[in-house]
């Protein structure tokens, strides 16, 4: 017997025409400030508390800050709302979960505990036509409440792809963390679609990496023949085709919407503040946008160069801070 059609209705007194989507934030104390950059590159502002509603849809999997995604479908005042609402769910033969967020902003004696939040749950699962299923369900649905009212949709939870992309096969110490890289990247190309973007002193690879696993058009480029060919290697063993290519960035003749440079060997190496400001100046000849990464001080040397700077963030590790300056 054919299951019947499953039937998700989205429209009522409590739905917006716009849609609109719940993002739950996680970040250590030491990268709040390069999280906040990224939230202002990929939503325009940014939110002190672990939630942040836009109608701007992106995958929650991109962002290393981010932990969930909830599609709104209904929204109301009070619970029974979304009591009331859910019963226009039919799933057929389809089975669900029903997931309240941990992350919301309840405080204080409107917390909601372990047990009363699994017995919403199952509550709402009651007002649902379908099968619930807490191990491997065909539909997800997330419940939160924010800022006094109750939300509840589609479901979907952040897959940590950076961290696979921590075993890379040639690495070394002084490289971008790949948490650090990928929001580096959103920072660069919070719209990837049509954006052509360099890497002029790639290193191994890590900013490349993120930004392709993200569907960002990225090439890249080292002066160091030892470094490059270690990021093609790298590149390849993510399955990844983007070219590497060997020289200085003086010799670069295309023009790109964005470039990422990473100069972490300022703090490490004996590089001149010559040879940093003539990579600044034709990171800015060859770039409409440019996304600087240091570990020191450049803000002289950025005007210097002819760049604007338009937004920072910073992620403090060790003894030093990293530096993440948007410049146009």
């Amino acid at each position: 017997m054919q299951a019947p059609a499953c039937k998700v209705p989205v429209k009522d007194d409590y739905t917006l025409n716009i849609p609109e989507y719940i993002y739950t934030y996680a970040w250590p104390e030491e990268e709040v400030s390069l999280c906040q950059l990224e939230m202002r590159s990929l939503f325009g502002f940014i939110t002190k508390t672990p939630l942040l509603k836009s109608s701007h849809r992106i995958d929650p999997s991109r962002s290393p800050f981010i932990r969930e995604r909830i599609d709104i479908m209904y929204e109301g005042d009070r619970l029974d709302d979304i009591l009331r609402q859910v019963r226009q769910i039919e799933l057929g033969e389809d089975t669900f979960k029903v997931i309240f967020v941990k992350t919301n902003d309840l405080t204080g004696s409107s917390r909601i505990e372990y047990d009363e939040r699994r017995a919403i749950e199952r509550e709402i699962g009651l007002h649902i036509e379908g099968e619930a299923d807490v191990n491997r369900p065909d539909h997800w649905f997330g419940l939160v409440p924010m800022e006094g009212r109750w939300y509840f949709g589609r479901y979907h939870k952040s897959t940590a792809v950076w961290l696979h992309h921590m075993k890379k096969p040639r690495s070394y110490s002084i490289a971008l963390s790949t948490r650090v890289a990928r929001a580096a990247a959103n920072i660069a190309v919070p719209e990837p679609k049509g954006v052509r973007v360099i890497d002029p002193c790639c290193g191994i690879g890590t900013v490349m990496i993120e930004a392709l696993s993200m569907g960002i058009h990225i090439v890249g480029r080292d002066i160091n023949p030892h470094i490059a060919k270690g990021a093609r290697e790298n590149l390849a063993h993510f399955g990844y085709d983007a070219p590497v290519t060997l020289g200085d960035i003086a010799d670069i003749k295309e023009h790109y919407d964005v470039a990422i440079v990473d100069m972490p060997y300022n703090h490490f190496s004996k590089a001149t503040q010559a040879a940093q400001l003539h990579i600044l100046e034709h990171a800015r000849r060859i770039a409409d946008k440019v996304v600087l990464i240091s570990v020191e001080s450049m803000d002289e040397m950025i005007t210097q160069a002819g760049l604007i700077e338009k937004d920072r963030g910073a992620v403090r590790k060790g003894g030093f801070i990293r530096q993440v300056i948007v410049c146009g």
